[in-house]
Parts: C-alpha cells; sequence; structure tokens
C-alpha cells in the first residue's frame, strides 16, 4: 500500500481567505443529486465564484494561474456546516485536484471525510501561517510543502509548525486510512476465515 501513503506533499498553493466556510459554500446542496461524485470539482465553491464574478471580481478557484494548485491554505473552522462528504470530493476533483488543505482548524467531521479519502488537513497558527498565505497570495508559482514526516509547512523560505492528532498522522504516513484498500489487501485471509464459519458454510 505504498502508494496511500502521505508522508510529503508538495505544489502550488490556492488561497481560500475568511473564517467558518461552511460545507455548503464548498459545494452549495442543489449539487449533490449526483449518483457519483465526478463533475464536483468544476462546482466549487459555486455560489462564491459567481458573487465574485458579479462584482467585477476573480474567485482564487477562477484564478488560471491557481488552476493546477494542490494544496489549499485555509482560515478557522473551515468545512463547518452539514456533514456533507460531497465538500472533500469536490475539492479534490477540482483542477489539479486537491491533496492537502492547511487552515488554523477544521470541523471535526469534515476533516474526517478528508481522511477517509486521504486528504491531510493538518493545522497552522500565528504569523507563520499568515506570511505563507500572504507569500502564495502574491506568487502562484511558489512551491509549497506540506511535511507529515517533520510536521513542517513550507513555501521558499518561510516554515510553520503544523499540528495534527497523532493517530491520524500515522494512520496517513502508514497508508492505513484507506479502509477499503486495508480490506482488499487481506482478502485471502478473509475468505479462509470466512470458509471456517459455520453460518456461512451454506451461502457458497
Amino acid at each position: 500500500m505504498d502508494d496511500s501513503r502521505r508522508q510529503v506533499i508538495t505544489g502550488r498553493a490556492v488561497v481560500v481567505r475568511g473564517d467558518d466556510i461552511d460545507t455548503d459554500r464548498i459545494i452549495p446542496a442543489r449539487f449533490l443529486k449526483c449518483v457519483t461524485f465526478d463533475g464536483l470539482g468544476e462546482h466549487s465553491f459555486e455560489d462564491d465564484r459567481a458573487q465574485r464574478r458579479a462584482r467585477g471580481e476573480t474567485h482564487p478557484f477562477d484564478d488560471p494561474a491557481r488552476r493546477h494548485a494542490t494544496i489549499l491554505l485555509v482560515g478557522r473552522n473551515f468545512g463547518c456546516g452539514s456533514s456533507r462528504e460531497h465538500a472533500p470530493q469536490a475539492l479534490m476533483r477540482w483542477g489539479g485536484g486537491i491533496r492537502a488543505v492547511v487552515g488554523e482548524s477544521f470541523a471535526e467531521i469534515f476533516a474526517g471525510n478528508c481522511q477517509a479519502l486521504g486528504v491531510p488537513c493538518p493545522t497552522a497558527g500565528g504569523s507563520d501561517l499568515q506570511q505563507i498565505i500572504a507569500a502564495c497570495d502574491a506568487d502562484a508559482s511558489l512551491e509549497v510543502s506540506v511535511d507529515l514526516d517533520a510536521m513542517t509547512l513550507r513555501a521558499g523560505t518561510l516554515s510553520a509548525a503544523l499540528g495534527m492528532p497523532e493517530g491520524v498522522r500515522q494512520q496517513l504516513l502508514a497508508g492505513s486510512w484507506d479502509s477499503t484498500g486495508e480490506l482488499l489487501s487481506a482478502r485471502e485471509e478473509i475468505r479462509r476465515t470466512a470458509s471456517q464459519l459455520p453460518y456461512l458454510a451454506n451461502w457458497r
């Protein structure tokens, strides 16, 4: 399961400023009618983007220079509101695919939904994070790395300490966040165990 390990995630960043950004803003409810998650990415922040366009402004998710960003930098309590799993699904399908979200704090269910997809949500705070946000806002080409080994966020010469529950971090580092992958990797053992269970004998 080496391909499931999340150790150092490197790429360009996109910044969405503001606190208490809820899941209805990340992906509006009218897009939740889908049977699969395909196509959700293009509707990430749909209403926020439309409001910005109406004011003659450009939302970060409409900025061509940010289109291939893989790291999202946010504020406090990101992903609050309803528990819809469509929010992280939309983010990981937007542009180049968001592979990590770093903010001051996250709604617990949102962070858990991201964890189930292998998208880390470490926290950072203080002036160090704000300096990195400002630097990424000013330079779309700045390379950013989220290092879950060293628990450090880096952008150019700037760095900030990251925080994350240790159990969550270890799952990401080991690749064991992927519960389906874990089950599939043990399918032979599961078959052997199932064959020894009397109440399953007549199901074959």
